[in-house]
């Protein structure tokens, strides 16, 4: 199969596409996603089959509004929902709640009498869905277990042949995914953490709980990232806490190897020559999180075996940061 790479300008043919039961990646803030109808159990499979994704890993179903969740969810949850929905829709936040019978099937919801809904904050997307007249299922557009994708060519290295095409619509924003809050519980819990933090939440809602523990074999995770494998380069990832512990964790894996990638801030880097596949966070916890994933695939593209990376604080914004370094390196820290 061609995977065509398509632009902003060719909505029409993105949306043809999935009209005809294929599979198109799409655009959004966070990262890209791998786009299904949302209403089709037989095309939903596909996706599933093209990440190599576990099948009781639940879907995201993208809206282009409000208007288009309330289709499928449980009405009873429209004044809480739409508390967040118009804080923060069009935007990070994927918002799970119980779904009206029949209205979703189990490949898109795990099996699970819930669903994840979110509007992306990205106007290709929307447009697409527009277009398309009906949701579309989104997980992030990579092969399953690897780092996301936040640009059209790590999209097409992944999935190029097993999807029809690919809206490219440059660099995401943000490039970690969004943050996923459940309200089919007695108290709204923060399930996956994004760029919406709990604080911004709490304000919101009164109270909010978070739950990040990874499920165990025999349960079904509410959103993804819960259970199985995620982030992970082929090069192991090791967390350096401290920046002062850089040159001491560059000794001691030197003695396993010489193919070392550092990937940490700038002023980090500059301590250190060009003996070293290197790439750059930026400058502060926020720009970290934009380039962590272009990171990790870069320098596994580097062939090192080793990815010493640049740990901050998991306070506020930088909770979704060192969320998904710890799921990348296995928990994996330097020890001096």
């Amino acid at each position: 199969m061609e995977t065509k790479i398509l632009t902003s300008d060719q909505i029409d043919s993105a949306a043809k596409f999935l009209a005809d039961g294929k599979l198109v990646a799409f655009p959004t803030e966070t990262v890209y996603g791998l786009g299904a109808d949302a209403t089709r159990p037989d095309v939903v499979k596909d996706v599933y089959a093209a990440k190599g994704r576990p099948s009781d890993n639940p879907l995201i179903v993208h809206v282009d509004g409000p208007d288009m969740v309330w289709q499928y969810a449980d009405n009873d949850y429209r004044p809480l929902a739409e508390k967040l929905m118009n804080q923060f829709w069009p935007g990070p936040l994927t918002i799970i709640m119980p779904i009206q019978a029949g209205k979703l099937s189990k490949q898109v919801t795990g099996g699970l009498k819930t669903a994840a809904f979110r509007m992306p904050n990205n106007q290709a997307t929307l447009d697409l869905i527009k277009t398309f007249g009906k949701p579309i299922v989104g997980p992030s557009a990579n092969t399953s277990g690897k780092p996301s994708p936040t640009l059209a060519k790590h999209v097409y290295h992944d999935l190029h042949g097993k999807i029809a095409a690919i809206l490219d619509d440059g660099p995401t924003k943000l490039g970690v995914e969004s943050t996923v809050i459940d309200l089919s519980v007695d108290v709204p819990t923060i399930l996956r953490p994004g760029m919406v933090t709990e604080n911004q939440l709490d304000q919101v809602l009164g109270e909010v709980r978070s739950d990040h523990h990874k499920v165990t074999k025999e349960e079904v995770p509410k959103a993804p990232g819960m259970k199985y494998k995620h982030y992970a380069p082929n090069a192991q990832v090791i967390i350096i806490d401290d920046p002062k512990d850089f040159q001491q964790a560059i000794e001691k894996y030197q003695q396993e190897s010489n193919k070392i990638g550092l990937l940490a801030t700038d002023d980090i880097l500059k301590s250190f020559g060009d003996d070293f596949e290197k790439y750059s966070l930026g400058t502060d916890v926020i720009s970290a999180s934009k380039n962590l994933f272009a990171g990790l695939r870069q320098l596994d593209d580097d062939k090192v075996e080793f990815i010493l990376a640049q740990g901050f604080s998991d306070e506020d914004s930088g909770l979704a940061y060192a969320n998904r370094l710890n799921k990348s390196a296995g928990q994996q820290h330097f020890e001096k």
